[in-house]
């Protein structure tokens, strides 16, 4: 958009999701000044801003849970959103499959002719499907050459999908058993630290544990890392990382799928890696 003048003649815009002011010498300030801040002009535009904020964050959200969840998302939904720049940004370049497998491709666009995909040959393809599945990069079994070809092609997500850091299920462990311990004894100095750093990432925090919920092959789970029950200004380190059903019942390894497996260790290796770390000069 333009440059609209507003109090003081200064100047504001709309540059992306940010409004941005300039004096009348057409410098852009770092911050915009009080009596620019109470123009009414000024105050429709950062309330526009404030909602283009959300509506960014909640259609990444958005595509980011169908992507945990590998929900099959209808061709005719994406055709529709596609025609929002913010959805279509959300989703282009992430890899996509039909429910059978049989096309794998980076998503490009959607419109009445079909879903445009780039193949793993490097042709751009039309796909004339009813419903795309866009896997977690856990269930790609490709995943470091799909990150070189990503690479080549110089596209860039949105959503964290491709370069999301998974954790694969290691071979011999006991498929009854409950906890994992290695990401327990993380230090922090007082429990609201750590409860923060939770709840940043945009983990809950219930009855002491940090929370995240996958629902996988129509099974709800929660992967649970303990943080703590006691005061917030208390001292307090990380716990074990279990898995449970909705009611807090706790699941063996052998129940646990592989995106929730994925994504619990995910949620537990961000919260330890906050942890206060002693150097050898510091002890």
């Amino acid at each position: 958009m333009g440059w609209l003048t507003v109090a003081g003649s200064y100047e504001i815009s709309l540059v992306g999701e940010t409004v941005m002011c300039r004096n009348a010498a057409g410098k852009t300030l770092r911050s915009m000044p009080t009596a620019v801040r109470n123009d009414p002009i000024a105050a429709e535009l950062l309330e526009l801003s404030a909602w283009l904020k959300r509506h960014v964050a909640q259609c990444r959200a958005d595509v980011e849970r169908w992507m945990i969840r590998s929900l099959p998302v209808p061709a005719p939904l994406l055709a529709e959103v596609w025609a929002d720049e913010v959805w279509a940004s959300a989703a282009r370049d992430l890899v996509v499959t039909t429910p059978d497998g049989a096309r794998v491709g980076f998503l490009r666009d959607v419109d009445e002719k079909g879903i445009g995909i780039i193949d793993l040959d490097g042709d751009t393809v039309r796909l004339d499907a009813d419903q795309l599945l866009i896997p977690h990069p856990v269930l790609l079994d490709d995943l470091d050459d799909l990150r070189e070809f990503a690479a080549d092609l110089e596209l860039t997500q949105s959503v964290d999908q491709l370069w999301r850091e998974v954790w694969v299920r290691p071979p011999g462990l006991d498929p009854a058993a409950t906890r994992i311990s290695t990401y327990s004894g993380g230090l922090y100095a007082k429990l609201r630290h750590l409860r923060a750093r939770a709840a940043q990432a945009g983990y809950p925090v219930r009855g002491g544990y940090a929370v995240r919920r996958v629902i996988e092959n129509g099974n709800v789970v929660e992967a649970r890392s303990w943080v703590g029950s006691d005061d917030p200004e208390d001292e307090t380190e990380t716990g074990d990382l279990i898995f449970t059903r909705p009611d807090g019942v706790t699941l063996p390894f052998s129940e646990v799928g592989p995106v929730t497996w994925s994504e619990g260790h995910r949620l537990a290796a961000h919260l330890y890696a906050g942890r206060i770390v002693v150097t050898e000069d510091a002890a």
